[in-house]
């Protein structure tokens, strides 16, 4: 099962000064495209012992300060990050032969931006970031049918609370790598690398590197 990639490339002279440029001209592409959830990426996590976990996660913002989302810190990437808080995001934009791969270090939003985000979430959402303790066993569908409707009947119209073990991760980037199919597998592979103003150093200086594909 192979696919033919198209003969465009991405060369050095046509990206942006930094990462989060460079991501915001193609995250518009991939909107503008059509593509399905381009907001969707995956995101890899390890646990104290070294063992890897994924999953599928909506960003939800993005800046020069870093990408975020947001979970429930109780999930098993909320307690991998609180281990370990090194993280790989990856956005698969498939049918535009591109993916961004991003490696950083995941920190926590602070409570005044998690708030201001939750109220932004679907009154349902809401409810369901409290019937949820993700990640935890439970014995049954209806056992947590059950308790969302009793969370709907404690909340049917007014404000539902943050949960406090919910809230949001920021991942501060270290290396961002920009990847476009091309013919013959002979891919184009471009990679930021930050050199200064990491976490809380102010403002981050980058070289981009080639890599082989």
């Amino acid at each position: 099962m192979r696919k033919a990639y198209r003969s465009e490339g991405l060369a050095e002279t046509d990206l942006a000064e930094s990462p989060y440029e460079q991501f915001a001209r193609w995250f518009i592409q991939a909107v503008e495209s059509g593509l399905p959830e381009p907001n969707a990426m995956v995101v890899s996590t390890a646990d104290p012992q070294g063992r890897p976990s994924t999953r599928t996660v909506l960003l939800k913002s993005y800046d020069e300060h870093g990408f975020v989302f947001f979970t429930n810190y109780g999930s098993r990437k909320g307690r991998d990050l609180a281990a370990n808080p090194q993280v790989s995001l990856l956005f698969p934009w498939h049918p535009l032969a591109r993916q961004v791969i991003v490696n950083g270090v995941a920190e926590r939003t602070g409570r005044d931006e998690t708030a201001a985000y939750f109220r932004t979430r679907p009154h349902g959402s809401q409810l369901g970031a409290w019937a949820s303790a993700q990640s935890t066993v439970i014995g049954s569908r209806e056992e947590l049918d059950r308790r969302y409707a009793e969370l709907a009947a404690r909340y049917p119209q007014e404000q539902v609370p943050v949960p406090p073990e919910w809230g949001g991760f920021r991942v501060v980037p270290e290396e961002v790598e920009f990847w476009q199919g091309r013919e013959n597998r002979l891919h184009d592979r471009l990679r930021y690398v930050r050199e200064a103003g990491g976490p809380g150093e102010g403002t981050a200086s980058w070289r981009v590197e080639r890599l082989c594909p």
